[in-house]
């Protein structure tokens, strides 16, 4: 299992978004792509999951050019995205249902994502009786029953509260864990990738600038010397974006 990006560019009318993208990633690892809002991550993302298509270059999944999205790669948002009008077996079992498998499968697979997210007492209730965490659980196991080999996700955790998003992290690694797609893993929090990923793909001006190899054992601790080091590190090149937009601006 491999994803490729080779020599992507995006342009929104004028305004070239992503320059000359390249990269690879290898089976069963976990990517973070880390920075600002507007920095291009979500439209590299967005290509990768084939919603949009690259002006120039090509992105490869095990050799299969991207051309559109496919049940290979399945998609985290940011807001859930649920069916209200589904229950959480119902929107789990909603993919596979599409794709015709059968029944007592459907059944069997939804049973085995509602325990893997720890949701199983819940397969009855509506998104509208869920908290925002348990809501992105469900997307997640929505997500993982069409069987994906990578799992994409932007900025999932963005609108949890702070102590809610320090579970679901927990809780995605210990799911990536048993599963171990490829993840690609949006986020804005310099914290959040590096508890994470095993690698950081750093994105400045529509431009892949640094890429980390992440040498902790997990769970990881931020009081680790190897953590305040890399948090420093990242510091660093985000501030330096920072502070050139505001020397342009003056």
């Amino acid at each position: 299992m491999s994803l490729q990006v080779s020599g992507v560019r995006k342009f929104f009318y004028s305004k070239e978004v992503l320059k000359q993208i390249d990269f690879n990633i290898k089976e069963e690892e976990f990517v973070c792509i880390l920075g600002h809002s507007g920095c291009g991550k979500s439209t590299l993302l967005n290509m990768i999951a084939g919603f949009l298509t690259p002006d120039e270059g090509e992105i490869y999944v095990n050799e299969n050019r991207v051309k559109g999205p496919a049940k290979e790669r399945g998609v985290v948002f940011q807001e859930h995205a649920l069916f209200p009008w589904f229950t959480v077996r119902e929107n789990i079992a909603f993919g596979p249902t599409i794709q015709k498998e059968n029944k007592t499968k459907v059944n069997e697979k939804v049973d085995y994502y509602l325990k893997l997210v720890g949701l199983a007492e819940f397969a009855d209730h509506y998104p509208s009786q869920l908290s925002g965490g348990m809501k992105q659980r469900v997307g997640i196991a929505r997500a993982l029953a069409n069987e994906p080999e990578v799992l994409l996700m932007d900025e999932p955790f963005g609108a949890l509260d702070i102590l809610t998003r320090e579970t679901m992290r927990r809780e995605l690694t210990r799911i990536w864990s048993e599963l171990k797609p490829i993840v690609i893993f949006v986020t804005h929090s310099i914290s959040e990738a590096i508890h994470l990923g095993d690698r950081i793909l750093v994105m400045k001006e529509g431009q892949v600038a640094a890429d980390y190899k992440v040498n902790m054992d997990r769970p990881r601790d931020q009081r680790d010397p190897e953590f305040t080091r890399l948090t420093e590190e990242l510091e660093t090149i985000l501030m330096e974006e920072k502070q050139n937009e505001y020397s342009q601006i003056s």
